[in-house]
C-alpha cells in the first residue's frame, strides 16, 4: 500500500532562459513576429499532482500517481522520469490525442511566466475505473483548474473513507466561489493548504487588509479541519481548533527557479505530517523544502 497517492497533473516542463528575454515591470518584452535565442534549456516532468508526488518520495515515502499520460512522443520521457522519482505509474492513465506542456521563461532572479496547454478531458470517468484507489491511506487533490468543481467534489468525496487522510489544494477559481459552493470540498477533506491569496478570495476581502498573524476564523466549516495558509517570503501559518501556528520563510542562498515552490512546501509539509501529525514540525519542513527547491531549476 501506498503511503500517498497524489491526484493531479503531469506536464512536460520546458525552461528558456536568457538574455535576449527582457522583461520590464514584470513583463516580459517578446515582439510579435520576433525570434528569440534562449541561452539556456531545460526539460523536466511537473504539474501539481506529479510534484507533490515526487516531493513526498524524496522525504522516503512510498507515493503514486493519478494523473493522464498521452500516447506521445513525451510518454518515454515522463515514464522515465517517475521512475527515477521513485513514483508508482500504476494509476495512470494513457490516452490517444492528450498533450499537457508548459513552456517557462526564467528571469536571472529566478521569477518565471508559464505558457500552458492541457487537452480537454474528463477524468473523472477514468477515476473511477480503480476501486483500489478508495482504499488508499492517504491522498493529496491538487488544485486541479482543468476538472469542474462537481468532478473535484466527486473525487474528493469518493476517496474520503473513515482511514484515510485527505490533503487537498484549492484553485484560485474555486476560492473565488461563494462558501457554500465548497461545503462538500470541506467535508471531505482533512487538510486545506493554499496561499494567502486564494484564502483573501475565499473569505472575500482584499488581500491587503487581512493579518494572518492574529487571523480570526470566519469559515466556521474549517474549524474542524487544519487550515495551512502558504505567503511566500512572509512565511506560512496554520489554524487548527483555536491553535494558531507560524512557520518563517526559509531563505535560499540563491533563488534560481520559483516554479514549483508551493508543491514543494505541500510535499514537505505534507510527508512530515504524514510521519509525525506535528503541524508545527510539519510547516518547518515544507518551508525547508520549499527554500531547497528555490536554488535548483525544475518543478519539482
Amino acid at each position: 500500500m501506498y503511503d500517498l497517492i497524489s491526484v493531479g497533473n503531469i506536464a512536460i516542463d520546458l525552461y528558456y532562459k536568457g538574455n535576449a528575454l527582457t522583461n520590464k515591470d514584470g513583463r516580459f518584452q517578446l515582439a510579435i513576429g520576433g525570434k528569440y535565442h534562449a541561452d539556456y534549456f531545460h526539460e523536466d516532468i511537473g504539474g501539481g499532482g506529479c510534484n507533490v508526488a515526487v516531493g513526498v518520495a524524496k522525504h522516503g515515502l512510498k507515493t503514486a500517481l493519478f494523473a493522464r499520460i498521452g500516447n506521445n512522443n513525451f510518454k518515454q520521457t515522463i515514464l522515465e522520469r517517475l521512475k527515477q522519482k521513485n513514483v508508482s505509474i500504476e494509476f495512470c492513465q494513457f490516452e490517444e490525442n492528450y498533450n499537457i506542456v508548459s513552456s517557462i521563461l526564467l528571469t536571472e532572479t529566478g521569477e518565471r511566466t508559464i505558457i500552458s496547454y492541457d487537452t480537454p478531458g474528463h477524468m473523472v470517468k477514468k477515476f473511477f475505473l480503480h476501486d483500489q484507489l478508495k482504499n488508499a491511506k492517504n491522498i493529496y487533490v491538487s488544485s486541479l483548474s482543468n476538472v469542474s468543481l462537481e468532478d473535484k467534489i466527486e473525487i474528493i468525496s469518493y476517496l474520503k473513507g473513515d482511514q484515510t487522510m485527505t490533503f487537498v489544494n484549492l484553485s484560485i477559481t474555486d476560492c473565488k466561489r461563494e462558501p457554500e459552493a465548497l461545503y462538500k470540498i470541506f467535508d471531505s477533506l482533512d487538510v486545506l493548504i493554499i496561499n494567502a491569496h486564494e484564502y483573501s478570495e475565499l473569505i472575500k476581502k482584499p488581500y491587503e487588509e487581512i493579518n494572518f498573524q492574529n487571523l480570526e476564523l470566519t469559515l466556521p466549516y474549517l474549524k474542524n479541519r487544519i487550515l495551512i495558509i502558504t505567503d511566500a517570503e512572509k512565511g506560512s501559518y496554520g489554524y487548527y481548533k483555536n491553535k494558531k501556528y507560524f512557520q518563517k520563510a526559509v531563505e535560499p542562498k540563491k533563488i534560481v527557479d520559483t516554479t514549483g515552490c508551493g508543491d514543494a512546501y505541500t510535499a514537505g509539509f505534507v510527508a512530515q505530517y504524514l510521519k509525525s501529525k506535528d503541524i508545527k514540525f510539519s510547516m518547518e519542513s515544507g518551508a525547508k523544502y520549499a527554500a531547497e527547491k528555490l536554488e535548483r531549476i525544475g518543478a519539482n
